[in-house]
């Protein structure tokens, strides 16, 4: 088996799918074993337990059972309200909108038709030998948790690509979405690889009858014959380029080719062959390497910063330059570090670096992707993730903050649509920090960030991509799904840290 953490620390994890309440949003950080997942902490504990006593409460008033009242858009809003007794007022939810699900509903319903843009998104291929999704799939089925699973065994398709369509369009609020993936040094251990995102592509687009999908195709400076792989990539045309600096992610400790993006000699060649093809749009793996992490392969630790950002911006003005998860380095480590660090010096490591960057180098080029940034950090400590936004903001722009939640390994990303749009940034750090206000959930900063920013770079209408898509056969399937009852699982695919583990961590 091939994965990203040893037999060692997987066999300290449990399957995410086995926790027992499926609370609307996590109250645990989940890993899709790139990073080892944090054990709850006493704050995420709290919530959890607040979450479950109003479920038992209000739902049992309203004659629903945890499940359907997790599943309900009261059940949402009381997960905020859990999140702002224990955390503080950050989140514009009330009790009120939690025990009315008239209310609640109301509210969800308008907001459903929001233009939300997600280009960061993955699922596996089918014969990946990085095979723990699909052993989680088969533990849950044979532990009992869902019957239908044990009836036969289950297969990457099962779980990812038909689940994909689900979770992304059916699921959440999500109108347009990317196909994204990660290489490796060993061809076999690629997510997907660029033709399998191009045919899923090309699948889900012909079968909704509209632009729903668009896909990367992913480029590795420096890997024997990666010019000519570049060449097939491009012809697949792809809306943008990914690549990762540490090259192969999932056996850091095998990467053999990372690169710099201002490398004259390799990296630059390949930007002239996508401007060449037609691509202006260059995605880029920063971060989510914590001090732990970077004990474990310090030989990578210069690849992994943003260091080599500015220059490449500055030298191709004609590319955009996202980088994804904002190159936040703390994934992966302790929260109170990150929340620490700022309280003690008003930077987080490295996405404050990425901030800085447009000053710096004279650049209006550089883009943040929130990523895991935002889907860790708005559960582990959203005080942080309040500080993370602000700081993206004020540095790069709030017209050069992207959406993208790194699903599906946090299951569905509704419930990270609407941390986003209850967050706000307390004032008390508005004030201390000169962070401007995030507004309301349909307001042009966070209107920006779902969308228009994303359409900018890719060239999308909102307006006639909104007309396009109300036609199609995704909206007429969530308008059937959602007569019948949504049947939202709230299941996040991936690992969280045993609770016999937790006193290891104290």
């Amino acid at each position: 088996m091939s994965g990203f953490l040893s037999d060692k620390e997987l066999a300290e994890l449990i399957p995410s799918e086995l926790v027992p309440s499926s609370t609307p949003i996590p109250t645990q950080i989940v890993s899709s074993d790139e990073f080892y997942p944090d054990p709850q902490n006493e704050n995420q504990r709290e919530v959890e337990a607040r979450l479950i006593a109003m479920a038992d409460d209000i739902g049992g008033r309203q004659g629903l059972d945890r499940r359907r009242f997790f599943q309900s858009a009261a059940g949402m809003a009381a997960s905020f309200v859990a999140m702002n007794e224990v955390y503080g007022p950050l989140f514009a939810a009330s009790k009120a909108e939690a025990a009315t699900p008239a209310m609640a509903q109301e509210r969800a319903n308008a907001l459903k038709d929001q233009f939300i843009i997600d280009m960061h998104t993955h699922f596996l291929r089918d014969d990946t030998r990085i095979m723990t999704f699909v052993n989680m799939r088969n533990a849950v089925g044979k532990a009992g948790w869902n019957k239908t699973l044990a009836e036969r065994e289950q297969t990457i398709e099962d779980l990812k690509f038909n689940n994909y369509k689900k979770e992304m369009f059916l699921d959440s609020d999500t109108k347009i979405s990317l196909i994204s993936s990660a290489p490796s040094d060993i061809e076999q251990d690629w997510f997907l690889t660029n033709e399998q995102m191009a045919e899923a592509r090309k699948k889900i687009n012909d079968e909704a009858g509209s632009r729903r999908v668009f896909a990367h195709m992913i480029f590795t400076p420096g890997q024997p014959g990666w010019f000519d792989k570049l060449d097939a990539g491009l012809a697949l045309k792809p809306e943008s380029c990914k690549g990762y600096t540490i090259g192969d992610n999932t056996h850091k400790n095998l990467s053999k080719y990372p690169w710099r993006m201002d490398d004259e000699k390799v990296a630059y060649k390949g930007y002239e062959k996508m401007l060449a093809a037609g691509i202006k749009n260059v995605c880029v793996h920063k971060g989510l390497f914590a001090p732990s992490i970077e004990k474990q392969f310090p030989h990578l630790r210069g690849f992994a910063d943003v260091a080599d950002v500015g220059q490449a911006a500055k030298d191709w003005p004609q590319l955009n330059f996202i980088i994804y998860h904002s190159a936040y380095r703390h994934v992966g480590g302790n929260p109170k570090d990150a929340l620490a660090e700022f309280e003690r010096t008003g930077r987080i490591a490295w996405t404050s670096d990425l901030a800085d960057i447009p000053a710096q180098y004279g650049v209006s080029n550089v883009y943040g992707d929130v990523g895991q940034l935002f889907a860790t950090t708005l559960v582990s400590e959203p005080n942080v993730c309040a500080a993370l936004m602000g700081t993206l903001i004020k540095g790069l722009g709030a017209d050069h903050v992207c959406w993208g939640t790194d699903a599906l390994w946090t299951g569905s990303p509704q419930w990270q649509i609407e941390g986003l749009r209850r967050l706000e940034i307390p004032e008390a750090m508005r004030k201390k920090h000169g962070f401007a206000a995030l507004g309301p959930a349909d307001g042009p900063v966070k209107t920006a960030i779902f969308g228009g920013n994303n359409a900018k770079l890719y060239g999308i209408s909102p307006k006639r991509a909104s007309l396009e898509l109300k036609g199609d056969r995704f909206t007429a399937m969530r308008e059937e799904y959602e007569k019948n009852g949504p049947a939202r699982s709230n299941v996040r695919y991936g690992y969280v840290a045993s609770p016999i583990n937790y006193e290891l961590f104290a």
